[in-house]
């Protein structure tokens, strides 16, 4: 954040954009710019406190200055003097509180001034406003990858929660197998693995569950010196025709994430963390790629889930979560691609605020005539993958401080206990948890 300068030179308070470092974009944290007014209110008070308290002193001066003056004829070593020293330090302490008056009046300045220009930018983004470069860029990314970039799917979707109750509604009434309903959660395998206690590592994670096979989460258990930590696991969209409408990453999970908060993933997660043993108030760290950042944001925002356990940190990679709030004590960082039309498809950017983070790779991508590329180029698993590793490596305040706080949670990593899940619709009123021979399917232990 900006300084404040001596009052001669006339310099202005100014606030730090989001910082750049190489392809990385950063935004939020605590070099973010609504952690930089917080931190502005917070010194304008303090300044009008010790302006207020200096104001006090004043008068006592003032009126010790008064005193004195029946003194004033008196020899000038006893009467003079002390007049003329208490008066000068009565006119020291007016500057001072002059001046602290008035750099906290900038500062309050400063304050409405920014808040004021980031509502005209709110306001122009909902009317469909971007500036000539932003526009530029958005159809340079579609002339290079055939897709919408985040910020034209913003737009697109627009600034309106009915988008998002007409989806539910849409998949919800019209295509009943999608409804999200209670899910049947069966422990599959345990195995000792050497987790990464990093955003890397647990996107690396990330892939390997999805290699599992369809609908599967894991719960990894990490020891401490015997404090148990947990870290959650969840995958991103899948299609399979032989799943058959079973499995809760389809596209019905979309709905659930979106729509219902999440709700059938949410109680699917805890069933599973206390099959692993993970006891109530125990830290947790959730892990998403696309739709499994949207379980993993609404796991963090769930009242009920943070009754049972302590959720300390979420990473996501490509999901749409701008709409979902976390409490302030829940550290979260998103992981984000220009030119990745899918964290843009709820219509809302992230949050900037201390304690969510948001990294935004912008590297030009292109796409050849006949590639197969998905969802996009900038929805890449291995990109994002490789923002992870990047993130690592930045000095950027606001990573260091959020991997500061993953590290505090997990500690350094090293041996650890996975247990897997597979996930599955049923028509049953109620989940059920089926355990199974932890030494079946070992597979999805190496790498893909």
């Amino acid at each position: 954040m900006g300084e404040e300068t001596p009052s001669d030179t006339g310099a202005a308070f100014r606030l730090s954009r989001p910082a750049r470092e190489g392809n990385m974009v950063i935004s939020g944290g605590i070099g973010g710019f609504s952690f930089q007014l917080e931190e502005l209110a917070s010194g304008s008070a303090r300044l009008d406190d010790l302006a207020s308290r200096l104001g006090a002193v004043e008068g006592d001066a003032w009126r010790v200055w008064q005193e004195l003056a029946q003194f004033q004829n008196e020899p000038r070593s006893t009467g003079t003097a002390a007049l003329l020293a208490v008066g000068a330090a009565d006119e020291a302490l007016r500057a001072v509180r002059t001046e602290l008056q008035g750099i906290s009046s900038r500062v309050r300045q400063c304050m409405h001034d920014y808040e004021a220009a980031e509502a005209r930018s709110r306001t122009f983004r909902s009317l469909g406003m971007w500036s000539p470069a932003g526009e530029l860029e958005k159809h340079a990314d579609f002339w290079r990858t055939g897709f919408l970039n985040r910020n034209a799917a913003e737009m697109l979707v627009g600034d309106s929660v009915a988008a998002l109750a007409a989806l539910k509604s849409l998949v919800e009434g019209g295509i009943p197998g999608l409804r999200p309903e209670p899910l049947d959660v069966r422990q599959e395998e345990s195995v000792p693995i050497s987790l990464e206690a990093s955003p890397a590592g647990l996107l690396e994670r990330i892939r390997l569950i999805e290699q599992r096979g369809s609908g599967y989460i894991e719960v990894v258990e990490v020891d401490q010196d015997g404090r148990k930590a947990y870290v959650v696991v969840i995958p991103g969209t899948q299609m399979a025709e032989e799943d058959s409408g079973r499995n809760p990453f389809d596209l019905g999970g979309i709905a659930d994430g979106l729509g219902s908060n999440s709700a059938a993933v949410n109680a699917a997660v805890v069933q599973a963390l206390q099959s692993a043993g993970a006891e109530p108030g125990s830290p947790v760290v959730a892990a998403g790629y696309s739709q499994g950042g949207i379980h993993a944001m609404n796991l963090a925002a769930d009242q009920q889930f943070r009754s049972e356990y302590d959720m300390k940190y979420v990473v996501t990679a490509g999901s749409p979560v701008g709409r979902i709030t976390p409490p302030p004590d829940v550290n979260t960082l998103h992981l984000e691609h220009r030119t990745d039309w899918v964290p843009g498809s709820d219509g809302s950017p992230n949050a900037d605020t201390a304690n969510q983070v948001t990294v935004t790779m912008t590297n030009d991508l292109h796409v050849q005539v006949g590639e197969d590329v998905g969802l996009g180029p900038g929805h890449s698993f291995e990109g994002y993958q490789e923002a992870a590793r990047l993130v690592a490596g930045s000095s950027d305040p606001s990573l260091v401080h959020s991997t500061a706080v993953l590290a505090g949670v997990l500690g350094a990593g090293g041996t650890a206990t996975a247990t897997r899940y597979s996930l599955s619709r049923t028509r049953g009123p109620t989940p059920t948890l089926t355990p199974q021979d932890p030494r079946a399917h070992e597979r999805g232990h190496g790498g893909r």
